[in-house]
């Protein structure tokens, strides 16, 4: 697979794509689904673009925005010397035994001014910046607390697979990253161990998710039954939302002060404000620093208080406060996307070769073990024979590594991706996925049906996008709660 070329701008895209590089580094399957190195989807709740945990339609009042604050750190520049008796550092926030330097702070705060002056959005003022930032990093630091109590690591073989696909994504070899990062004034090493805790924090919520969401046999007969008599569930639509959230539990008197914040808010909003610039400055949401926004969501995959809204909504228009559990939500429709509304699928006929490392094949070598196969297959060599001999997927391998006709969606990212530029009978380059390194070659397409698996599966995915949010909400707030939080920036 041909990788994008360095530009100017590679940062920014960077930010925009460290939640999917995340959810690339090694999670696990989702639950339900079969794990396979083809056909599963990694199922990490949505993350906004620059998170690599969920991307959650209901937020609690602080959440984490990692790729924020892994996609742009500040540049290392000489500091003047410190004159008698001034400050050089102090606290401005404790989080159970850890604390956050104020140093800490201006560096997290500088790298999102840039990411929001790249985005066009509006900066607020510095204080209130500052605090949505500080935010966000007390509610990161309480959750590699509770990694670390779990005992969840990540290896450095997923971390490297990680900033491999960072490279990749950066025109640069792992090795050349260093110096890549450098010319843009991101120290490497900070880099790495920003994305490091970006990893545990996803197989943080990953590991919550699997403990605490269930999908029922009913729910999915229900959400399959549900699907098929509506006409516009696989609809698009592009959301943006401001959250003001309530505590848990809330006191009426809570609940009150929320609803007069929210139907200022709308006010404002009403009177013109600039709904991203309103949501950086206000909302509680932890997609507030990219201006609240939550991504394309299918119909079916709309939680519950907004499906009834949002449905009836034209693009660019925003709702009054919606009250759930997590307090009053002001949600803009960006886009839509129509459904097409088809009875059949373009579905492609593929077989692979997939070579992954182990604990005797490091990274480098998969890679160039694959690159030694492309060179054969370009030789002439029989492409079954090779899956057979050498491909790592247990699945796939006795066939030749054929893997039938696959519906489209369900197959990894990058998979897709790969098939979706090869023609009948054209091979592709090696690419690398969650799973390892690949090569994928196309034998034919046909319009069919979804399969009764697909329909599940696609069941799945909504009923999971839809609860998964409200179950890592509800966590965050838990989690929030039980810790011990004091705040000294105005201090």
């Amino acid at each position: 697979m041909h990788m994008p070329k360095p530009t100017g701008a590679w940062r920014l895209s960077l930010c925009l794509s460290v939640a999917m590089l995340l959810a690339l580094a090694g999670c696990g399957a989702f639950p339900g689904r079969v794990y396979h190195p083809a056909h599963p989807k990694p199922r990490a709740p949505k993350a906004p673009e620059v998170v690599p945990a969920a991307a959650t339609t209901a937020a609690p009042a602080v959440a984490t925005a990692p790729a924020a604050s892994t996609a742009a750190l500040p540049a290392k520049t000489p500091a003047a010397a410190p004159q008698p008796g001034e400050l050089l550092d102090r606290v401005v926030a404790v989080v159970n035994d850890e604390v956050i330097l104020k140093s800490e702070l201006d560096a997290h705060t500088a790298q999102i001014e840039r990411q929001i002056q790249a985005q066009g959005t509006p900066l607020p003022p510095l204080d209130v910046l500052q605090k949505q930032v500080l935010d966000q990093m007390v509610t990161t630091k309480a959750e590699l607390e509770q990694a670390a109590d779990k005992g969840i690591t990540v290896s450095e073989d997923n971390l490297n697979q990680a900033l491999t696909r960072v490279a990749a994504r950066a025109g640069v070899s792992l090795d050349q990253l260093p110096d890549r990062l450098k010319k843009d004034g991101i120290d490497y090493n900070e880099f790495r161990q920003e994305l490091r805790e970006q990893i545990v924090v996803q197989d943080l919520q990953q590991q919550v998710l699997s403990d605490q969401l269930h999908i029922s046999q009913q729910e999915l007969q229900d959400q399959m039954h549900a699907d098929e008599l509506s006409g516009d569930a696989d609809t698009q639509y592009h959301l943006a939302q401001i959250l003001v959230a309530t505590p848990l539990n809330p006191s009426p008197d809570q609940i009150a002060a929320a609803r007069k914040k929210a139907d200022d808010i709308y006010k404002k909003l009403k009177g013109g404000a600039d709904f991203a610039a309103t949501a950086v400055a206000s909302s509680d949401d932890q997609n507030a620093l990219k201006g609240g926004d939550l991504g394309w969501r299918k119909g079916s995959e709309l939680p519950t208080i907004f499906t009834g809204v949002v449905t009836q909504m034209k693009p660019g228009d925003f709702s009054a406060p919606i009250q759930s559990v997590s307090g009053f939500h002001i949600v803009k429709l960006d886009e839509v996307k129509q459904g097409g509304g088809a009875a059949t699928v373009t579905q492609t006929h593929a077989r692979h070769i997939l070579i992954r490392p182990s604990p005797v094949l490091t990274s480098d070598q998969a890679k160039a073990k694959i690159d030694a196969i492309y060179q054969q297959l370009k030789s002439g060599a029989d492409f079954a024979k090779l899956a057979e001999e050498d491909s790592a997927d247990p699945g796939s391998a006795k066939q030749g590594g054929d893997l039938g006709w696959l519906d489209p969606g369900t197959t990894v990212p990058e998979f897709q991706a790969a098939m979706d530029k090869l023609q009948p009978g054209e091979m592709s380059e090696p690419f690398q996925s969650q799973f390892g390194w690949h090569i994928v070659q196309v034998l034919g397409r046909r319009q069919g049906e979804l399969s009764d698996e697909a329909r599940k599966n696609q069941a799945y995915e909504a009923i999971y996008q839809r609860k998964s949010e409200e179950v890592i909400e509800h966590w965050l707030s838990q989690l929030k709660d039980s810790a011990f939080i004091e705040y000294h920036l105005d201090q």
